[in-house]
């Protein structure tokens, strides 16, 4: 049964990016869709599959592929009033370089709920989301946000210690 909802809205989501004339790329997992455009119709795509029915935010993520030097974010999105794909999980992100501070538009606009979770990826990776209505560290200390934790290069030099910030200073 879950498979067939993956499937209704992979359908549906696929529809809504043509519709608008959005090139895309798909990759997918065991439980879910990503469909990869271009950062400058981010915005026109997640307006499209808002419009398709996806109205709600789960997550957004980020991955640092420094090999690659690049970083993925991606948002994902389902229905909570659709029985047709409720649950199905559609992602709709992009490939930003892998600079010091990577830039792409907030998507806050399309789906309010992503607010605090584009201020994660912005805290943890270093990702500034354009537009956005309140962008400052949502968890950590700002000197240690920004170090960006979560990027591959960041290294505990040692116990206690994160790239120089006293772990006094951090809790």
């Amino acid at each position: 049964m879950a498979a067939d909802k993956l499937s209704t809205a992979r359908q549906r989501a696929e529809e809504a990016l043509k519709s608008i004339g959005v090139s895309y790329s798909v990759e997918e997992g065991a439980n879910f869709v990503e469909f990869i455009v271009d950062v400058a119709r981010l915005k026109d795509a997640a307006l499209a599959l808002k419009n398709a029915g996806f109205g709600t935010v789960v997550s957004v993520t980020a991955t640092d592929y420094p090999k690659k030097n690049t970083i993925k974010v991606v948002y994902h999105v389902t229905s909570m009033i659709d029985d047709e794909v409720k649950g199905a999980i559609i992602g709709v992100g992009v490939y930003l370089p892998r600079i010091d501070k990577p830039s792409m538009p907030s998507l806050t606009g399309v789906w309010l709920s992503a607010e605090f979770m584009e201020r994660e990826v912005f805290e943890f990776f270093g990702v500034e989301f354009e537009g956005h209505p309140d962008l400052k560290p949502l968890l950590l200390i700002p000197p240690l946000a920004e170090k960006r934790p979560l990027r591959k290069d960041f290294v505990v030099r040692e116990e206690n210690i994160y790239e120089g910030v006293p772990f006094s200073n951090v809790g």
